[in-house]
């Protein structure tokens, strides 16, 4: 699910990316993933989010960094 930037409550997570861990009646909950710095990788941070702030986005691919050689076009 994406958290939408308009109707989210925290705008920390606007726009974000949540992996739904447990859908619930009023909402889910999930995680999206936070960078770190450059010295320390990041982590998850855990949010609820009511209906009204994230829309389904359906299915995700993740699409690790392009091997040497090849182009990024999509």
């Amino acid at each position: 699910m994406n958290t939408n930037p308009e109707t989210c409550r925290n705008q920390n997570f606007g726009a974000c990316f949540l992996v739904v861990t447990d859908p619930r009646p009023w909402g889910a909950q999930g995680y999206v993933q936070i960078i770190g710095s450059n010295d320390r990788p990041g982590g998850l941070a855990y949010y609820r989010a009511r209906w009204e702030e994230i829309e389904l986005i359906g299915a995700a691919e993740w699409i690790a960094a392009s091997l040497a050689g090849e182009t990024d076009e999509y």
